[in-house]
């Protein structure tokens, strides 16, 4: 079974009830490139990116970012 990272950025956003806009602004991470995260559409992770979110959002645990899933799930 292949497996997928998936970026959790959507659900954090909306779980702290800011846009990515919003968290853009508190990253200072380009909006473009979280909307790309958030969509999948990026095919590397810039980890400074990561951690940049999560020092915005207040996350000591990737875990919360980064999930790793098999294609079924």
């Amino acid at each position: 079974m292949s497996k997928k990272i998936v970026i959790k950025i959507p659900e954090l956003a909306q779980k702290r009830g800011i846009s990515l806009r919003e968290l853009s602004r508190l990253s200072d991470v380009r909006h473009a490139a979280l909307s790309e995260l958030s969509n999948g559409k990026r095919t590397n992770i810039n980890f400074n990116h990561i951690e940049r979110i999560a020092d915005a959002l207040g996350i000591s645990d990737i875990r919360e970012i980064i999930d790793l899933v098999g294609n079924g799930e």
